[in-house]
This record gives structure tokens, C-alpha cells and sequence, in this order.
């Protein structure tokens, strides 16, 4: 007999609740209601009770029981609430949502929900959930670095903490940068002097440490930019640099690393070396690490240092790695974070304008040889990370040509094509529902444009009027989260 979450199983009780609590969690966010979940669930069940020989009405009785209230703890445990955006890349990880009836255009007063006032700026994407929206923020005038909860109905600040302070100063970049994170009961923040905190959704610490502290300086060249990953219970955290430090606290023998932490606790469950030939800046990397799926396993994906790695989340081994720089240079930085679709990894190569290329993982004997799938030559990011959103994978150069190039994801072919103009470089990454595309640039002019077809479409174009912005806008609930210099904005009906 197994016990799980409290109930006494049999062994194929338990078996088969392995394989529903898998496609359960595969299945959750297509669903709007607990209730169609379950239903879901109890076609499943059903399914498999036709085949399966149990040996009694009665048995067949305490096993429905026994496991409807397992699913029902289950899902309790484990599925968003619907329209949820608890990473800075949203439920998927890929910028994308199933959210539905999304405005195509606002302006000041017209669709706007609320308006709340911020602190100071910061580059963070808010990430909301359960009717809470969370943003990390500096603080105008002071070296305060906080933690905010904002009520997402009417845009009440619930509370405000202090989390750390850094006078540090990097060009065009805050030690703010750093999305939270939240798996619906508690919220995580990182920043980028090394506080690394866990907070309830009443505003109480619950931990914080320094990684810095215990690590070394972490501030790389334009300010650590990394977002934690919370998955399958472990917190991880990315911190890839210079072995040489630009700025005080002075030191030459930094490593580079990933490090995986008990979000009940704070502490390390594990912590992995990444190790790389690349040269001087080129050890810098601002990317967040990605999980991906593929033949049953879950690797951790990294992009930087020259190197795509996969790691082992419930160990930190090293599983592949895949050389994307084609040349040994200095100054191959890296930005952007990877993104996953169709079967494929998508990467961005350093500085815009040097390709994106498409890795297809190892399968079965061949998991250590990863290959290229296809490539794209055309305009691409020196900071955005692209989108993947039904089929197709978007991809913004925010400096050079301030382009958006929309792809075949599977293929690689171009489908169209076109310039977002603006004031300002787009250094803010796209996100898409609801058929429609969002973007924002530093100047904070945001852009809604028409997902897929065969044709660049731009359906509106909005002057925010608060600038610099360099964070994502989040979507939630049938809303759209803006946050800009001084203001965090909620649009919708």
C-alpha cells in the first residue's frame, strides 16, 4: 500500500493516480473552473474503469472515492487559478495566455481598469495571481529596493516591503530587474544586489538570504537581470558572470553556477558549476533558465556563456551542451532567454543582427547530440526574448530596425513581417492572447498588432506617457498589466 496526500492506496490505485496527476497537470489551464477539471478527470477515470476488472460494486465505490478526493487535493495543490501570470513569461513560459476578450486598444481613460503609483522604476514584469499582482520596484530617490501586492480588482496597494538596498549603479538598468515569482500561496523576489526572499501573501517574510553574501559580487556588467524559476517545487536561480568583477566588491576568481532552492526553506537543495571557454564579457548572461519537456523527461534549459546546456532539475547534472557562438569574442554577452515549441529550443545568438537558431533536443541513445533544426538570418534581438504563441514563433529586433518578424515555429519560414517604429528601442519582450500581440518600448509607446495570418497588421498604437519601460505587459484575468516608470496600469473592462 502507498499513502498520497494522506489517502492509502493499492498499488494500482497508485498507478493509475501517477498517470492522471500527469495529464491532469499537462491538461489544468485549458480549463476556466475546478468543475471542468474534474469532469475532465472523471472521463478519464472512466475510460479507464471500463478497463479495468475491479473486484466489487463496493471496491469500485471506495476507489472513485478515495480517488476524487486525491484529484480534488491534487488539483488544489498544483493548478493555477485561471488567468494567472505567476512568471515573467506567463503560465506557458513562452509569453503566451489562453486569456480571452483582451482590449485591441486604450488610451488614457478609454479601457482602463485602474492606475496605481509606483515608487521608482524598475524593468520587472509584474506577475499576477489568485487576484494579487506583485511587482519588485526601487525606490525614487533612495537606495530602498521593495516588494509590492497590489489587490488586481481596483489596484489597492496591500502592502510594501523593503527586501534590500544597493546605491550600485548600472547603465540604463536597476538592481529592480528581476520578475518575481508566485505559485499562488507565496512569492519570491530576487534582486539584483543578491536578496533572494520568500514572502506570504499577507506580506510576511518567510526567509531571505543574500547570494551575493555567500557567493560574490553578482552585479555583471549592465546589472544582474536574471529571473528566478520556481518548478516542481525547487526555486532556481541562475547566476552566470565575469570571473573578474567591474565594480566593487573587487574579485578574479568568480564561478558561474545554478543553484536550486527549497522554497519552503531557502536553502540548497543542490548547486550545479556552469562551466564554459567563453572570454571576458561573454561569461555575462541576463537569460532565465527554461524547463522543457521532451520523451517523458524534464530538462532545465540555460542559454549563455556561448553554450545551450541541459540540466537534470532534480539533480543539477549536466545532461547536453550545444556551442551556439560562432566565433570566440569578448563581447557575446547574452540577453535574451531561450524559448520552447513544436518539439524545438529557441535561442537568440548575442548583440542582434547574428541568427536565431532552432535546437532540436536528443532523443533515446542520441539525448547528448542535440541538433539544428533550422535557422533564421533575418533581424533578430540584442534583449527580447521571442515569443512562441499557436504555431508560430515572433521575433522582435528592438534596436537596430525595430522589426517584427512572425515564423513558421516548426519550419522556420517567414510568414510576414514588418516595422514597429516608435521613439525608443523595444527592449520590453512581446506577449500574445487572445489573437493579438503586445509590445511596449522604452519610450512607453505600446503597440497591439494582429497574432498569425499571413500579413503585419498593427490595431492600435498607445502613448503611456511614463517613461523608461523595459517590462513585459503581463496578462491576467481578461486584463493587461503595464508597468511603466511611475505607474502600474491595469487595461481592460
Amino acid at each position: 500500500m502507498t499513502t498520497r496526500k494522506g489517502l492509502l492506496l493499492n498499488p494500482s490505485q497508485n498507478l493509475f493516480c501517477n498517470e492522471i496527476e500527469r495529464k491532469v497537470r499537462g491538461q489544468g489551464r485549458r480549463f476556466k473552473r475546478l468543475g471542468g477539471v474534474l469532469r475532465h478527470v472523471e472521463n478519464l477515470f472512466r475510460r479507464q474503469h471500463r478497463a479495468t476488472d475491479f473486484a466489487a460494486d463496493r471496491s469500485r465505490k471506495r476507489f472513485w472515492d478515495g480517488f476524487l478526493l486525491f484529484t480534488v487535493i491534487l488539483l488544489l495543490g498544483h493548478l493555477s487559478y485561471a488567468g494567472d501570470w505567476p512568471h515573467w513569461r506567463g503560465p506557458f513560459l513562452n509569453g503566451s495566455s489562453d486569456e480571452k476578450n483582451l482590449p485591441a486598444s486604450w488610451s488614457q481613460t478609454e479601457n482602463v481598469a485602474w492606475v496605481s503609483p509606483l515608487p521608482g522604476p524598475s524593468g520587472a514584469t509584474p506577475v499576477i495571481c489568485k487576484g494579487r499582482v506583485f511587482v519588485s520596484s526601487t525606490k525614487k530617490g533612495s537606495d530602498e529596493l521593495l516588494a509590492l501586492c497590489f489587490d488586481a480588482k481596483n489596484g489597492k496597494e496591500l502592502w510594501s516591503k523593503k527586501l534590500g538596498a544597493s546605491s550600485r549603479k548600472v547603465p540604463r538598468n536597476t538592481m529592480a530587474t528581476p520578475s518575481p515569482v508566485t505559485d499562488g500561496k507565496h512569492v519570491y523576489f530576487m534582486y539584483g544586489s543578491g536578496e533572494l526572499a520568500s514572502l506570504d501573501y499577507g506580506g510576511n517574510i518567510l526567509w531571505s538570504r543574500n547570494i551575493e553574501t555567500e557567493y560574490g559580487n553578482i552585479s555583471i556588467k549592465y546589472g544582474y537581470s536574471s529571473s528566478p524559476l520556481l518548478y516542481k517545487d525547487k526555486l532556481y536561480v541562475l547566476i552566470h558572470r565575469r570571473n573578474r568583477t567591474y565594480r566593487s566588491p573587487e574579485s578574479s576568481t568568480l564561478d558561474s553556477f545554478i543553484l536550486a532552492v527549497d522554497p519552503k526553506t531557502g536553502k540548497n537543495i543542490w548547486k550545479q558549476p556552469r562551466k564554459t571557454d567563453a572570454l571576458d564579457e561573454s561569461l555575462d548572461s541576463y537569460s532565465s533558465p527554461i524547463p522543457n519537456q521532451i520523451d517523458g523527461r524534464i530538462e532545465l534549459i540555460i542559454l549563455g556563456g556561448d553554450y545551450v546546456t541541459a540540466n537534470d532539475p532534480a539533480t543539477g547534472k549536466e545532461l547536453w551542451r550545444y556551442r551556439y557562438a560562432e566565433q570566440k569574442s569578448g563581447r557575446w554577452r547574452n540577453v535574451s532567454s531561450p524559448v520552447m515549441g513544436e518539439g524545438l529550443i529557441f535561442g537568440v545568438r548575442p548583440r542582434g543582427g547574428n541568427g536565431l537558431f532552432a535546437l532540436k533536443p536528443g532523443r533515446g541513445a542520441s539525448v547528448t547530440n542535440p541538433r539544428i533544426a533550422w535557422s533564421f538570418d533575418g533581424p533578430t534581438p540584442d534583449a527580447c526574448t521571442p515569443l512562441y504563441y499557436k504555431g508560430n514563433l515572433y521575433v522582435l529586433d528592438g534596436k537596430r530596425g525595430r522589426v517584427l518578424t512572425c515564423l513558421d515555429a516548426a519550419t522556420g519560414t517567414q510568414k510576414w513581417q514588418g516595422k514597429l517604429g516608435g521613439n525608443g528601442p523595444w527592449y520590453a519582450s512581446v506577449t500574445a492572447a487572445d489573437g493579438k500581440l503586445y509590445c511596449i518600448n522604452e519610450a512607453g509607446q505600446a503597440v497591439v498588432l494582429a497574432a498569425g495570418g499571413q500579413e503585419f497588421k498593427i490595431l492600435s498604437r498607445i502613448d503611456m506617457e511614463d517613461k523608461p519601460v523595459q517590462a513585459s505587459i503581463a496578462i491576467a484575468d481578461g486584463h493587461l498589466y503595464i508597468r511603466t516608470a511611475s505607474k502600474l496600469t491595469c487595461v481592460g473592462k
